[in-house]
């Protein structure tokens, strides 16, 4: 059973305790049993299995992230079977995730010089005192443009940081149901495409949740996209379990690099007060599913007390630019 705690505001990644917030509008169900948290596995005649372990009791502290190091279980198996007809793969799905991919603008990150010995990738960078590894060929050419050379002439290799480590935490609950998850799953097919170069995570929850890549996983953005369609859409929706398996997904990842993006109408109806956990991360972003019922206030506290920001969407044609918005600098 989950221990009720007073959520409080947090700021900085220490998280230290603030003001106390309101009330959440709905009162979640509390569960009788920890959540599961499952892994997607390739099942027989090309179906899928989700197969996990339930968290151990205390698994769900915040200030261990559930557990340190690997996923924290007991013996007990679970498994959720092949998706049905409701999980069929569906070509109006990936006409949209092409409709929204092609509208994307997701910018680069900016290439950061990192002092962390063997982080990030070799680039030729102008010298700015922090390197004696001269670039000879890119300072040579230099040099024939400006015979009298300035520091900034000379080309030295650096290692640089140009790589994000993003999760979507996306909802699969049963207020997701029909176009809302076509929607979720399009934007998911299309983000995994546009941050091929990032690392990314992917997690699909409801009152449970289930791992479908992990950071540094290069998982296919086609695969995510059939996974996705192929987890029907049921069950309440517990928002604060995803946000702590991504908080373990990104722990040994720099604050300024680690981002969560959460995919969600925000209707949280089961499980503790998911501010808290939201308080705990680097960056968290919220792209708010406002074309039925939803829960707005909610929405803004998540990106408020997560450092980040709240977009909505009323259909797939919002999607583009209102992630666009939430990745501009």
């Amino acid at each position: 059973m989950f221990a009720e705690s007073p959520v409080t505001r947090r700021s900085g990644r220490a998280g230290r305790p603030g003001a106390a917030l309101r009330p959440l509008r709905r009162r979640p169900k509390q569960l009788d049993a920890e959540p599961l948290l499952f892994e997607a596995r390739a099942g027989g005649a090309g179906g899928l299995v989700l197969a996990g372990e339930r968290t151990r009791p205390g698994g769900n502290d915040p200030a261990r992230g559930l557990g340190s190091g690997g996923p924290a279980s007991t013996e007990e198996a679970a498994q959720l079977g092949e998706a049905g007809a409701d999980g069929e793969r569906d070509p109006e799905t990936l006409r949209r995730a092409r409709q929204i991919a092609a509208r994307l603008a997701v910018p680069r990150p900016r290439r950061d010089v990192t002092a962390r010995r063997g982080v990030g990738e070799l680039a030729s960078v102008r010298y700015l005192g922090g390197s004696d590894d001269i670039d000879l060929d890119a300072t040579l050419d230099q040099l024939v443009e400006h015979p009298v050379p300035g520091d900034d002439d000379i080309i030295v290799r650096e290692r640089v940081r140009t790589r994000r480590s993003v999760v979507l935490a996306v909802d699969v609950s049963g207020s997701m149901r029909g176009e809302r998850m076509r929607t979720a799953a399009a934007t998911v097919g299309a983000l995994a495409g546009e941050l091929g170069r990032d690392d990314l995570a992917v997690i699909a929850f409801w009152s449970d949740a289930a791992v479908l890549a992990r950071l540094g996983q290069r998982v296919p953005a086609a695969r995510l996209l059939d996974t996705l369609q192929r987890i029907p859409a049921r069950g309440l929706t517990n928002i604060w379990f995803p946000l702590q398996v991504a908080r373990r997904q990104l722990a040994a990842v720099p604050a300024r690099d680690a981002r969560v993006l959460l995919l969600s109408d925000c209707v949280h109806n089961a499980g503790p007060d998911p501010r808290e956990a939201a308080a705990w991360l680097a960056r968290l972003d919220v792209l708010l599913d406002a074309s039925g019922e939803h829960d707005a206030e909610l929405a803004r506290d998540l990106a408020r007390l997560g450092r980040g920001r709240l977009a909505r969407t009323r259909g797939y044609r919002d999607v583009a630019p209102a992630v666009s918005g939430l990745f501009a600098p």
